[in-house]
C-alpha cells in the first residue's frame, strides 16, 4: 500500500490540489503497478511563515 506524503506551502486552489492527488496517484499506479485503491496521498499545507529556505522564511521573500 503506497503512501505518498506531500508538503507544500498553502495557496493553491482546490482544483490544483485535486489534480495533484490524481496525477500523483496515476504516477504511483503506473510505476509500482499498485492497485490505485490502495494508494494514499496526504497533502500537508504549511503557512509561508512556517517554512524557510537558506535561512529566510518564504513569507519574508
Amino acid at each position: 500500500m503506497p503512501l505518498v506524503n506531500i508538503k507544500l506551502i498553502e495557496g493553491r486552489s482546490d482544483e490544483q490540489l485535486k489534480d495533484l492527488v490524481k496525477e500523483v496517484t496515476d504516477a504511483v499506479e503506473k510505476t509500482t503497478k499498485a492497485d490505485r485503491n490502495a494508494i494514499s496521498v496526504v497533502l500537508e499545507e504549511m503557512k509561508p511563515t512556517h517554512y524557510g529556505v537558506g535561512g529566510v522564511r518564504k513569507s519574508d521573500q
